[in-house]
C-alpha cells in the first residue's frame, strides 16, 4: 500500500499494488497528469486493475476517466446511490454544477457496498456507510492492522464541508453518527482524504466533534465556511483571479448564490465576496497583488 498525499485541491490516493491493483480516489481533473505519472511509476509494467472512490466529489474522482484511457480494462467502483446519475452523467445531480467543479465524464461497473468487503494488497478492507459531509460517502477499514481509509469524514483537524446543509437538508446529525461510527471501530491509523496519516484518533475526533457542535450551534458559521472552501478550492484551480472574473464565477455558481441569498443577503453580492476575500487573506489562505486575487 502507498499513500499518495496530495495538496487539498486533490484528495489522497491510497495505491494497493499485487495481483489486482486498485486506486482509492484519483484527485482533481487538473492533476490528472501528475495522477497518472504517480500511478505508473509505483506500478511499473503492472497495469491498474481497479479504480473505487469513496465519493464522486470532483476533488476525489477527477482522475478517473484519464486513467480509464490509461488503462481501458480498469473496472471502476463507485460508493453506492448515485450509479444512475454518472451513467446518464447528470452533472447537476452530481454536485458538479452547483459547486462549479469540473469532472471530466467517466464510466463505472459497479458499486461499495456498505456490509461487505473488498479486497485490497491481499486484505479483506470493510465498507462502511459515512453520511453527514456526502450522503453517499463511505469509509473503508482493515481491521487486522486497524487501518481506516477516512476519505472527508475526518481529517486530523477537522471534516469536509457537509454538503446537504447547503441544500437546506439537516445533515449534522449524520456527521455526528459517521464520528461515532469511526470512534466505534477503533483506528489506529487513519489515512484521511486529504493531509497526512495521523494515529491521535481520540484527538481528532474531539477536534471534529467540537466544530460539529460549533456549526450544530451556529449554521452561520457553517455557511461561511462553506463559501470560503468554494471560493478557496476554485482559487486553487485558478491561481489567480481579478474582480471581475470572481463576481462572475460567483453569480454562475448555486451553491453560491444560494448561500448568499439564505444567509447573507442583507450585502450585495459584492460586498459579500469582498468579506469572504478578506477573511481568506487574513488567514493566509490567499493574497492580494495588482487587483488580483492569488492563491497562498
Amino acid at each position: 500500500m502507498t499513500v499518495l498525499e496530495r495538496g487539498w485541491l486533490s484528495a489522497n490516493g491510497v495505491l494497493f499494488t499485487g495481483p489486482s491493483a486498485a486506486l482509492v480516489d484519483t484527485g482533481y481533473w487538473s492533476h490528472a497528469g501528475q495522477t497518472l505519472e504517480l500511478v505508473r511509476s509505483a506500478l511499473g509494467a503492472q497495469p491498474l486493475a481497479r479504480i473505487l472512490n469513496t465519493h464522486l466529489h470532483s476533488d476525489h474522482c477527477g482522475g478517473n476517466a484519464a486513467l480509464q484511457a490509461a488503462w481501458p480494462q480498469v473496472q471502476t467502483h463507485i460508493a453506492p446511490g448515485q450509479a444512475a446519475q454518472v451513467r446518464d452523467w447528470d452533472a447537476q445531480a452530481l454536485g458538479y454544477v452547483p459547486t462549479g467543479q469540473h469532472c471530466p465524464r467517466f464510466r463505472i461497473e459497479g458499486v461499495l457496498v456498505p456490509g461487505t468487503a473488498v479486497e485490497l494488497g491481499g486484505r479483506p478492507w470493510q465498507i462502511h456507510a459515512a453520511p453527514g459531509h456526502d450522503p453517499h460517502s463511505v469509509v473503508l477499514f482493515e481491521p487486522a492492522a486497524r487501518l481506516l481509509i477516512s476519505a472527508d469524514a475526518l481529517w486530523e483537524k477537522g471534516f469536509g464541508v457537509v454538503f446537504p446543509e447547503l441544500d437546506g437538508e439537516h445533515a449534522f446529525a449524520e456527521v455526528g453518527a459517521t464520528l461515532d461510527l469511526i470512534e466505534r471501530l477503533a483506528p489506529a491509523t487513519v489515512i484521511p482524504g486529504h493531509g497526512p496519516i495521523f494515529h491521535d484518533v481520540a484527538g481528532a475526533l474531539a477536534a471534529a466533534r467540537a466544530r460539529l457542535d460549533g456549526f450544530v450551534q451556529s449554521p452561520l458559521r457553517h455557511a461561511r465556511y462553506a463559501a470560503k472552501v468554494l471560493v478557496k478550492f476554485k482559487l486553487l484551480e485558478w491561481q489567480r483571479i481579478d474582480q471581475t472574473g470572481l463576481l462572475a464565477w460567483t453569480a454562475a455558481t448555486p451553491y453560491m448564490a444560494q448561500l448568499h441569498a439564505r444567509h447573507f443577503a442583507q450585502d450585495t453580492a459584492a460586498q459579500w465576496v469582498d468579506t469572504l476575500v478578506d477573511e481568506l487573506v487574513a488567514s493566509g489562505a490567499a493574497r492580494r497583488e495588482a487587483g488580483l486575487l492569488l492563491n497562498a
